[in-house]
């Protein structure tokens, strides 16, 4: 009798739903879930009408891959689309437990490795060692510089962010059970609340990882009810998606500094947090801790991955004071998979355990 593995084919599924088949990779320990074919096409004029169609009409494929029994509640994912900007390669959607976020660095860096071994840009010159992937991400452009030999990728990925800048720095908030606590608000693609651990009473490098992410979520849910959040461009871009907690070490050094991140509903970052990192570099450049160029390495509490992200060159956007930050890391493909759904079955479009 032939081998199971023999047999390259689907296992029964409802024929009137295509297969979602998927590429994942992980940049330091955080997922990432790219769609190479299955879903359906998302209609829009702009990366963000896009994005607004598939949270109306689309939603059930988010499900299907972040969600159990396929994925998990701290899965990430990323749906790739045509982009309106003449200068991008790829146009992208990023997705999570909650939804929808406006910019994600570690899928960044994993995208670049994956537009170019997969042939979604032009084949780098021979003998380059690097090349160029511009990703439209629901916040702008973002050009991704991918370490390449023979035309395939290979080492780090580095990023310039969009314009990263501080919002609001030393507000005060009433966080229930901790009173009141001093974040500041900095955008890098995303918003992010920051805060110091030890501010809550906690420590980022040895607290556990659940009650760091309680706290986290709570200073959330604070600043969203005491704070209005706008954005220079776009009302859609103008939300809180979630507060990094650190160690507190803002000044520079040439040693690490740790931090945590909690997004969404309650989703733990297992990276540093590119976007994250990107907006903290903004926060210290604001506040004069750190001069352009100067690079600083930034750690995950969860997984000890390693970020290390410098502030390029100052711009202006809208009223703010910004810069274009450089972020590198390491992304790692894991595999390829193939999701099917039963037409009987009760749990098709997954469910999240709380």
């Amino acid at each position: 009798m032939a081998s199971p593995r023999a047999v390259p084919r689907l296992p029964p599924h409802d024929p009137r739903t295509p297969a979602l088949s998927v590429v994942d990779m992980h940049t330091g320990g955080e997922p990432l879930r790219i769609v190479l074919a299955g879903c359906p096409e998302v209609v829009g004029p702009t990366l963000l009408a896009k994005q607004r169609y598939m949270r109306q009409h689309l939603d059930h494929v988010r499900r299907r891959l972040m969600f159990e029994p396929r994925g998990h509640r701290d899965m990430y994912g990323a749906v790739l689309v045509p982009s309106e900007l003449p200068d991008a390669h790829l146009g992208v959607l990023f997705l999570h437990n909650e939804g929808y976020s406006s910019m994600c660095g570690h899928a960044v860096l994993a995208l670049g490795r994956f537009a170019l071994d997969f042939g979604l840009v032009p084949a780098p010159p021979a003998g380059a060692r690097e090349a160029l992937v511009n990703i439209h991400c629901p916040c702008g452009l973002v050009a991704a510089f991918v370490e390449c030999e023979g035309g395939r990728s290979g080492g780090p990925v580095r990023f310039h962010s969009v314009p990263a800048f501080a919002l609001a720095t030393d507000l005060l908030v009433d966080v229930p059970g901790h009173g009141k606590v001093v974040v500041d608000i900095a955008y890098g693609g995303a918003f992010y609340a920051f805060v110091s651990a030890e501010k809550l009473g906690l420590d980022v490098c040895s607290t556990k990882t659940r009650d760091l992410m309680d706290a986290a979520s709570a200073v959330t849910e604070a600043v969203k009810a005491q704070f209005k959040i706008n954005h220079p461009d776009s009302e859609d871009l103008a939300f809180l998606y979630g507060t990094i907690l650190t160690d507190g070490k803002d000044a520079y050094s040439e040693e690490p500094t740790t931090n945590i991140c909690v997004f969404a509903d309650e989703q733990v970052d297992r990276s540093p947090t590119g976007s994250g990192v990107t907006a903290r570099i903004a926060l210290q450049y604001h506040k004069g801790l750190l001069e352009l160029n100067q690079t600083r390495a930034f750690k995950s509490s969860a997984t000890r991955s390693v970020f290390t992200g410098k502030a390029v060159r100052e711009v202006k956007y809208g009223d703010f004071k910004a810069v274009i930050v450089e972020v590198s890391g390491q992304a790692h493909y894991t595999g390829t998979a193939s999701f099917i759904v039963e037409d009987d079955d009760p749990l098709r479009d997954g469910f999240l355990l709380k």
